[in-house]
């Protein structure tokens, strides 16, 4: 009876405690450079790596707090193969390797369903979701995994505010897991679908987000105010 009763305890204290839950950190993908050059001012993407980058920096900065923190890093790949081919290079190699050097469970998925899935399972056998973060393109309504990558200025693949409550599980989190999107204008109105589908807040900035700061080891910056 004891040792069942230190298994249980055991079992509750891996799926709450920060030492033994998993972080996920969803990576949308990056514009082709040749479109959106297109666009004058209004581009996007000059460096390929920006949001893997950013991505980067959160895990150091999580393992500086606590060298045993987990990660799974959910990438949307496709955007990657296009701008690697324009480009001349296997980027999404880099990521792997990258992954392999950050001691990160790696997921390449294709779509935002898969995405959706992906974060579904990323606590399976490492206990519930402690801290989810999200870098790359969005609107006040929706991650887009991919921009003018496809169609020029547009986005193919999403995770609407309205997906959440049926494609993103709530029994995936811990309570109290910290959200967090570097996606401009999510602050706006994805922040609240997020909280009331899943019970959890999702910190977002109102206005655009600049990843010019990921260049010098920080993470990207908000023009607005932080909401949750």
């Amino acid at each position: 009876m004891a040792r069942w009763l230190i298994l249980c305890f055991m079992a509750c204290f891996c799926s709450f405690s920060p030492l033994f839950g998993v972080e996920v950190i969803l990576t949308g993908g990056v514009a082709l450079k040749s479109w959106e050059y297109l666009r004058g001012p209004a581009k996007h993407d000059n460096w390929w790596a920006n949001f893997v980058r950013a991505s980067t920096v959160h895990m150091q900065l999580q393992r500086a707090e606590n060298p045993h923190r987990q990660f799974v890093w959910i990438v949307y790949r496709p955007a990657y193969v296009t701008r690697g081919r324009e480009e001349g290079t296997d980027y999404v190699s880099r990521i792997r390797d990258t992954a392999r050097r950050m001691g990160a469970q790696l997921v390449l998925v294709d779509t935002a369903r898969e995405a959706c899935h992906a974060i579904n399972r990323a606590g399976r056998g490492k206990g519930l979701i402690t801290s989810f973060t999200y870098f790359g393109h969005s609107n006040a309504h929706a991650f887009m995994l991919d921009y003018s990558n496809n169609i020029i200025g547009s986005s193919k693949q999403w995770i609407h505010e309205k997906d959440i409550a049926t494609r993103i599980s709530r029994a995936a989190f811990a309570p109290g897991a910290k959200c967090v999107s570097y996606g401009c204008y999510t602050g706006l109105s994805m922040s609240s679908y997020w909280r009331t589908a899943l019970g959890i807040p999702l910190l977002g900035n109102t206005a655009s987000t600049r990843y010019q700061p990921v260049g010098d080891g920080r993470l990207p910056v908000g023009a607005g105010s932080w909401k949750q």
